[in-house]
């Protein structure tokens, strides 16, 4: 769970690095920026709690991973609508994480009762 939820968190910061024009030029995107950077910093927040508090890893990890998957769905539409990012890399991003947010959710919420003591 601590491995999908750092992979999560560095997909996300590095989304957001991708949309600050830091590593690749012509995909800047302010609001998506912002919104990556928050995301990432969430799931690293409950990646932290999972050390912290091992006994609600799972629970942890479903709460914020929802967080991400309600993020995640935001920008979908956005896109949708025509006010977010429009470019394939970010369509193919977005279903690929929200693919992934969802089965972290499911692993998660499976496990709950599993909590490390």
């Amino acid at each position: 769970m601590r491995v999908l939820l750092g992979v999560e968190a560095a997909s996300f910061l590095l989304a957001a690095a991708i949309h600050a024009g830091v590593l690749v030029g012509g995909y800047e995107h302010s609001e998506a920026m912002i919104a990556e950077s928050v995301i990432g910093t969430v799931l690293l927040v409950g990646l932290t709690t999972t050390w912290l508090r091992p006994r609600s890893m799972f629970t942890a990890a479903a709460g914020v991973q929802t967080f991400a998957l309600l993020g995640t769905l935001v920008g979908l539409w956005t896109m949708v609508v025509g006010v977010g990012p429009r470019t394939v890399p970010d369509a193919v991003y977005h279903v690929i994480i929200v693919i992934v947010l969802a089965a972290g959710i499911r692993t998660a919420w499976r496990n709950r009762g599993t909590d490390a003591p």
